[in-house]
């Protein structure tokens, strides 16, 4: 059954590392990119597309195993085995030291919604929660729901400059912190934060930190290592696999939580987060969707000995370093089309942050509504997204009322330059028209 997992990419992505972006072959994986010819999708920040690889192994289960796991039968054995994979290719992906550190669900802010509740039933001297203002409402809302337990709260703001800082974390951060709650990326205007040196903060008072990695996820390399968190949550249709989602948490401290489950459950990770079953057949996607990127980064390693041999974490390094710069190539041509056209830009803009962003961006036509431009896109074959992006809290730092919002285009590794002029042509046409 490996073999089936092997032809990620048709047609084959060109080798050596000095080969440009293969950006043709990559569309190619992609069979919703041409089911509606002339289509540009710039919604990717609400879900992905997913390669033929996830399909195939969706279809797979269905088709071969669509059976309960924990049977002495080969197709629930099967199951079992898959589930195993599974876990082993995330945890891959997010560098953790054990693959029973990670556990399948329905979406990040379920996994959220578990944590937090497990949280606040341990809560005692330790009541205090930061949160931000740049984050999805999950990681905020969540947690603020816990003053009925007897938290207390911290607001870490962004600044000016459309980011949060370290430096406002620090005087936060008391013996009476329990938890620092915060996003790797922004899911409305795309800002990256230096969870690290968050991390640092909040370990050094003897707090834990929680990170949402939902946004960062399909734009960067997670490594739950190198930022030394305690907990990240993920959904996996946002990175090119299936609706699902996964925790990472620190093994000591899953271990530690108190959370629902059937008596004849063990009390570990990972059986004791997965309450009842989930979605077999897209955790078999998102499994899929970790071949998918392991390949591509052999891909563009070339064909020696070395680069076959390598590990999957290592692959998979070099398949995001390859996003990342391609993608910085698409953030300053959005940004060029937007200044062009005379918006607001909410969010990283100068060129020589570029680093600090993804390619997402959220914008006004001044004295446009937000709905009638993204309508206006729809027209014209474009899909973006208008409104709070989940983001109220955000949206109200920017004087904007939740009920309109702004317009956001979030882009993946699989849009092209092209694909943002013919965005920047649409939007004069709707700056003209308006």
């Amino acid at each position: 059954m490996e073999a089936k997992f092997q032809s990620v990419l048709n047609p084959e992505i060109p080798s050596g590392s000095n080969a440009d972006f293969p950006i043709e072959a990559v569309r190619a994986a992609f069979p919703a990119l041409t089911r509606t010819p002339g289509f540009i999708f710039f919604d990717n920040a609400a879900g992905a597309q997913v390669p033929q690889i996830v399909l195939d192994a969706v279809n797979h289960h269905l088709l071969e195993c669509n059976v309960q796991r924990g049977g002495r039968y080969a197709k629930s054995r099967e199951v079992d085995e898959m589930i195993l994979r599974a876990r082993h290719s995330v945890a891959d992906l997010v560098n953790a030291r054990d693959a029973r550190e990670i556990a399948f669900g329905m979406n990040a802010t379920s996994f959220i919604r578990l944590v937090s509740l497990a949280i606040g039933q341990t809560l005692n001297k330790r009541n205090e929660i930061v949160v931000t203002d740049m984050d999805h409402e999950a990681n905020v809302a969540t947690w603020l729901a816990l003053e009925r337990a007897g938290a207390k709260f911290s607001w870490w703001r962004m600044r000016d400059d459309w980011n949060l800082h370290v430096d406002d974390l620090i005087p936060l951060v008391s013996s009476s912190t329990r938890l620092v709650a915060c996003t790797l990326a922004s899911n409305a205007i795309g800002s990256i934060v230096d969870v690290a040196a968050a991390a640092r903060v909040a370990h050094a008072s003897g707090a834990e930190i929680f990170l949402d990695s939902v946004h960062f996820g399909p734009h960067g390399l997670i490594d739950v290592q190198a930022f030394d968190c305690d907990y990240l949550v993920c959904s996996g249709y946002k990175i090119f696999g299936p609706h699902m989602g996964f925790l990472w948490g620190r093994r000591e401290l899953l271990e530690s939580l108190p959370t629902f489950r059937e008596d004849f459950i063990p009390d570990e990770p990972p059986g004791k987060i997965e309450a009842g079953t989930f979605v077999y057949e897209n955790v078999a996607g998102m499994d899929a969707a970790v071949r998918y990127l392991e390949t591509l980064g052999r891909r563009l390693g070339g064909n020696d000995a070395t680069a076959r041999s390598e590990s999957r974490r290592a692959a998979l390094q070099r398949a995001f370093e390859a996003i990342r710069v391609y993608e910085e190539s698409l953030s300053l041509e959005m940004l060029r089309v937007l200044k062009d056209c005379g918006v607001v830009v909410y969010g990283v803009s100068e060129e020589e942050r570029i680093g600090q962003r993804v390619p997402t961006l959220c914008f006004n036509l001044p004295n446009v509504p937000p709905a009638r431009v993204a309508e206006e896109f729809a027209t014209q074959n474009i899909g973006v997204r208008d409104g709070h992006m989940y983001s109220p809290r955000l949206m109200k730092r920017f004087g904007l009322p939740k009920e309109t919002g702004a317009v956001r285009a979030s882009l993946v590794h699989y849009n092209t330059v092209q694909e943002v002029r013919r965005f920047g042509s649409v939007l004069s046409e709707i700056k003209e028209s308006c």
